[in-house]
């Protein structure tokens, strides 16, 4: 057996003191050595043995090794692994084992400086002690010494500084600043200010460029890309050279970073949202502090993600901004396994787009859009109905507060309509300022910086543009700052000169950029850092309208994937809707009670027909039933218990059986009902056939009616089973029957609950259903119809053979109707459930009913009444309805009548063949007894004797007469 794998067994801490542990020397033994316990605060990893079995034994064996382990901020002092001698002690048992706690490792190493450690040896334990000296040209800032006791450092850790050049002997770096002061963003009114006051702070650093100094270049561009163009060419072709630029609007930045690229420039915006900006190939050197407007889709799919939404919708106003940040959701949604089910936009009228996303049942809707559409979206929301319990929308987190109350003339809803339509929507809005109350890198916290910003702005905060931008272009200088920083080395010798910078220099730009690209600090407006794109990733806030007014619900950190939650939203319905409607599969189950009747139905009729079939048999030695055919009626009364038993299986569905034994009830259906069909009709069929076969033709068939073969009579019979069975085997191998769902429209529940239910129904089906159908229908209903024509034409027929053959022709009618009304009837209604089974089921009922009673009442009833139930001497009777009775019993008479004329006829005709016989003997007699007479001499005949008056010839004309 296989050793178990290695364990890490850690020892209860209460089984050795502090001390006592490595100092005991176990006793050893002739097999190994004696098992020894971890320390305190630690364990012993005994490779290969489990917990149970390092419990079980005291000994283990030569060369097996044991290794020290620690908890926690501690470390093992002494031997780690000890390995059993032969002698039977461990290696280095005079020295302990020990698990010590540690000073933070920290300390033992300082950026442009060095660490000295005594009074111990790595790692730093208690008494340890280290001494700090700081590289030339930098000098310490904090303790130069600290002790360790106890797992602490007794001094916070200090941190070399660089020595700062005089404020005169710094060099100047410049910076090409684009304020927007006017125009569609006037967002350089607070963005300036902040800027100025970063770069005052900056300056003032001691750490950072300590050698050289920013200072600012400007212009007011007015958010617009002409006045723009004109303001960028003075920034690059008049001195100084700046080593980077500063523009505010999306437009602008455009412009300005398009134009950079081929002057080896770097641009930082700190006003600029736009997605299309986000394209490193056509603005590889473009950085933004201000976050991409798909900031918000991070957000969305955390929140998604969050309540289990895995199907949305989005509609979205037509331009550049709003198409590509819904391109960029697309992709987000897709990569979290999310379905954007349907997706709608508009230009300026948003009533078609609404009306689709009701159509399409949209529940949790995108909405992107400004905020004048907004208002109108929403009236349309609330003309469609499309808010509710039902539905969430996202919006955009921008917009006014009052936005749906604002007045619009473009719309035709009350403040009142609005509300209620808006109530409850999402909005993610980007967090341009740090809400937690930390110190950034510039030691102020986010509500100094406010308040030190409000001092310096000559306008009160709501009527100054940019003021909530202002955190970004603060903290876009201290990015700026923290980048040329570590590009120049800090003041040290490892850095480049950024004085040798230019338009033509390559390298310092992209040393700049991979600073700019790996730059992380916390700022004013949060956690600065930048993606791939060069966009900042930020804080998410996100709202929930509550009550008219919005309620923050939440954060979220895209760059931590970190959601702050404050469980403060509130839902309509009580709980997140769905994503969409709930569909509930309902099966369509045939009616019960309805079953129930026709089962009672079929079952009497399947008692009626073994009552028949009882009767026939035991009656069978009766001439009366002899001659009835009574082995065909038999079948007949068999099939007819065949096609009721048909019925039972038919209204089979899946609320009695489970889908695993669908497919025998599929077989059970078809095989009954077909060689119900086979055996019942077919024997009918037969009778009729041969009746028509012998009496249409009186003079070929004559000799036909004196003797009927029994044995064509069930071939007959045989071979319409047969193909039957030949038939339905050759379809249930190649394509046998199994379950099929057909699906119907969705229908609304009564109640008001945001489900829908998806109503099915099971059929028998297979893959070429049609096919095989219209075989068997096409040669059934040919049987039917030429069955139809032979009792039509042997209506009139009388024979002895088969006496019941009106009957049969009589029941040959009802069945041929209810079938071929029936069967097109049945694949017409086949979604219909009960009606389908209605008309199929009472139509095998009423047919089998029909023939049991034709055929075996009236025999019955003619035993029972004349009581002919022993007599044989009785001549053979005709059966068939009570109005025909009169007219076979005259046609009886005359046909005894006619036999009897035959047989006098027979006399009569020997009579004078005996007769003619007598006068030719006598005749030849006379010739002998008197010769001829000689003739007449007067030339007449000669004459013989008179003849007698009795002995004259026979007339013909009178014979002819007895035939008559």
């Amino acid at each position: 057996m296989l050793p178990p794998p290695p364990l890490l067994l850690l020892a209860p801490l209460f089984l050795r003191p502090l001390g006592a542990v490595g100092a005991q020397t176990p006793n050893a033994t002739s097999e190994g050595c004696q098992i020894i316990h971890p320390p305190w605060e630690g364990g012993i990893r005994y490779r290969g043995l489990t917990r149970d079995q390092v419990k079980a034994i005291n000994v283990l064996p030569v060369d097996y090794e044991i290794e020290y382990v620690c908890r926690g901020e501690r470390e093992v002092v002494g031997p780690k692994v000890r390995k059993c001698l032969a002698n039977g002690s461990w290696t280095d048992m005079d020295t302990p084992s020990r698990c010590v706690r540690i000073c933070s490792k920290s300390y033992l190493t300082l950026e442009n400086g060095k660490v000295f450690l005594t009074g111990g040896d790595l790692p730093a334990l208690d008494g340890a002690r280290v001494d700090f000296r700081c590289d030339p040209d930098f000098h310490l800032v904090g303790s130069s010494r600290s002790i360790c006791s106890q797992g602490q450092w007794s001094t916070p850790k200090p941190h070399c500084q660089v020595n700062r050049t005089p404020h005169s002997e710094r060099r100047a770096v410049y910076i090409g600043a684009l304020f927007p002061m006017s125009g569609g963003w006037p967002g350089g009114q607070a963005c300036q200010p902040a800027v100025e006051m970063a770069l005052e702070d900056v300056n003032s650093r001691r750490d950072i460029l300590p050698d050289y100094e920013l200072k600012l270049i400007h212009h007011d561009s007015k958010c617009d890309p002409g006045q723009a163009t004109k303001y960028l060419y003075e920034l690059l072709y008049n001195d100084p050279i700046k080593i980077i630029l500063m523009p505010g609007c999306s437009s602008v930045s455009t412009l300005v970073a398009e134009a950079a690229r081929m002057w080896n420039l770097i641009v930082l915006s700190y006003g600029s949202s736009s997605p299309a900006l986000s394209n490193r190939q056509r603005f590889p050197t473009f950085f933004r502090t201000h976050p991409s407007a798909t900031l918000h889709n991070p957000t969305r799919v955390k929140l998604f993600e969050k309540w289990g939404w895995r199907k949305i919708a989005t509609i979205q106003q037509t331009t550049e901004v709003f198409t590509s940040t819904l391109d960029d959701l697309e992709e987000r949604v897709k990569e979290a396994g999310i379905e954007i089910t349907f997706r709608q936009s508009f230009f300026s009228d948003p009533a078609v787009p609404v009306k689709n996303l009701k159509r399409q049942d949209a529940r949790i809707i995108v909405g992107l859009f400004y905020e004048t559409e907004a208002r109108k979206v929403f009236c349309e929301v609330y003309k469609e109905r499309l808010f509710g319990k039902k539905y969430v929308w996202f919006l955009i987190g921008w917009y006014a507060d009052n936005w749906f109350k604002t007045y619009d003339p473009s719309i035709n809803c009350t403040v009142d309509e609005m509300t209620e339509a808006v109530e409850g929507h999402i909005t993610t809005e980007i967090v341009m300022l740090n809400p937690a109350n930390t110190r950034s890198i510039s030691n102020m916290t986010s509500q100094e910086f406010v308040e030190k910003l409000t001092k310096r702005l000559k306008r009160h905060p709501e009527e100054t543009g940019g003021f909530q931008e202002a955190p970004l272009a603060y903290d876009a200088i201290w990015a700026l700052a923290l980048a040329l920083n570590k590009t120049s080395g800090g003041g040290g010798r490892s850095g480049v000169r950024l004085e040798d910078f230019n338009y033509n220099n390559q390298t310092i730009t992209d040393q700049i950029y991979r600073a700019m690209n790996s730059s992380s600090f916390e700022g004013v407006s949060g956690h600065v850092v930048f993606d791939a794109s060069g966009s900042r990733m930020a804080w998410t806030l996100i709202e929930q309208l509550q009550g008219g007014s919005y309620k923050k619900i939440g954060y979220y950190d895209s760059t931590k994937d970190d959601l702050s939650w404050s469980k403060t939203d509130k839902w309509i319905g009580g709980t997140p809707p769905a994503d969409q409607t709930l569909v509930i599969k309902t099966f369509r189950f045939l009616s019960q009670k309805l079953f129930i009747s026709v089962s009672v139905l079929s079952s009497l009729g399947i008692v009626l027909a073994v009552v028949c079939l009882s009767f026939n048999i035991y009656n069978s030695h009766v001439r009366y039933i002899q001659n009835s055919q009574p082995n065909l009626n038999n079948l007949t009364a068999v099939g007819c218990s065949l096609a009721l038993a048909a019925v039972f299986p038919l209204g089979l569905d899946g609320y009695h059986i489970g889908r695993n034994q669908f497919p025998f009830v599929c077989q059970a259906r078809l095989w009954l009902l077909g060689l119900g069909f086979s055996l019942g009709y077919g024997s009918m069929f037969t009778k009729i056939w041969w009746v028509h076969t012998v009496f249409t033709k009186k003079e070929e068939k004559k000799e036909w009616r004196k003797t009927l073969e029994p044995w064509k009579l069930y071939s007959t019979v045989g071979l319409l089973v047969g193909l039957d069975v030949l038939t339905l085997a050759v379809w249930q191998i190649v394509d046998p029957l199994h379950r099929t769902i057909e699906t119907f429209a969705k229908e609304e529940p009564k109640e008001d609950i945001d489900v829908s239910i998806l109503p099915q129904l099971e059929h028998c089906s297979s893959k070429k259903m049609n096919t095989w159908l219209g075989i068997f229908y096409g040669y059934k209903g040919l049987l039917l119809l030429l069955g139809i024509f032979l009792a039509y034409e042997t209506k009139s027929v009388s024979t002895e053979k088969i006496n019941d053959h009106r009957a049969v022709g009589m029941a040959i009618y009802n069945v041929a109707v209810l079938c071929l009304i029936t069967a097109p009837v049945t694949m017409i209604l086949s979604s219909q459930q009960d009606a389908a089974f209605a008309f199929a089921a009472l139509a095998i009922v009423f047919s089998s009913y029909i023939t049991l009673v034709v055929l075996f009442v009236p025999k019955m009833r003619r035993l029972i009444t004349r009581g002919e139930w022993q007599s044989e001497a009785q001549d053979t009777m005709k059966t068939g309805s009570s109005t025909n009775n009169n007219e076979e019993e005259k046609a009886r008479l005359l046909e005894k009548e006619n036999r009897e004329l035959e047989k006098v006829v027979a006399e009569k005709e020997e009579r004078v063949s005996e007769l003619r016989h007598q006068l030719q003997s006598r005749q030849q007699l006379r010739s002998r007894r008197h010769p001829p007479t000689p003739p007449d001499p007067s030339g007449g005949p000669a004459r013989g004797p008179p003849e007698p008056p009795d002995r004259l010839s026979c007339d013909g004309s009178r014979v002819h007469l007895l035939y008559k």
